[in-house]
């Protein structure tokens, strides 16, 4: 099997601020027709902070698409043609008022592979200094939380944070502390 598709045509059925949607008419690897309904997103960043006390630094906010109050790692999207490693500090100072000057990279996460393009890029780092202003964008509403590192590995196993990007960086980063990497 070579476990491919062929694109054989595409229409635009929305191009939004944010996401593009398309329908794909594809030729399976069988040789049998298909559709294909895609999101195309621009991508984005988070970063999984540790405070000297192995505090993690979760923002709270509202996510409309649910209707609640989420509690996830500092993330934000791709600006179009900006560094991904660029945007996840600009991310952190603005959401956080942190910065750091040591990242390790924790990899591409896929969130939605059946129907979304989205690749969300991972970084760990330790805050250093005080933690200063925040400076969200003017729709941003969210507040700062920290919360032990273990903790959070405990919240994630009793599916208290049912953001993935969130369960992945916490998850890579207790490991990346058990190995005495961060």
């Amino acid at each position: 099997m070579k476990l491919f598709e062929k694109t054989l045509s595409q229409t635009e059925l929305y191009n939004g601020r944010i996401i593009h949607v398309h329908l794909d008419e594809v030729e399976l690897e069988n040789g049998q027709p298909g559709k294909r309904e895609v999101v195309d997103h621009p991508g984005g960043v988070s970063v999984c902070i540790l405070t000297e006390n192995d505090e993690v630094i979760f923002v709270r906010q509202f996510r409309y698409p649910y209707k609640e109050v989420l509690m996830e790692l500092p993330a934000g999207k791709l600006e179009p043609g900006e560094d991904p490693f660029e945007a996840v500090k600009r991310e952190q100072k603005e959401e956080t008022g942190t910065t750091s000057s040591h990242y390790i990279s924790l990899g591409n996460v896929y969130p939605t592979p059946g129907y979304c393009g989205e690749i969300i890029r991972l970084w760990a780092c330790r805050a250093e200094g005080e933690q200063g202003e925040l400076s969200l964008d003017e729709d941003e509403f969210l507040c700062t939380e920290r919360i032990p590192l273990q903790k959070a590995v405990e919240m994630v196993c009793n599916n208290e944070i049912p953001d993935s990007k969130t369960q992945i960086g916490i998850l890579k980063t207790a490991r990346l502390v058990e190995q005495g990497k961060l």
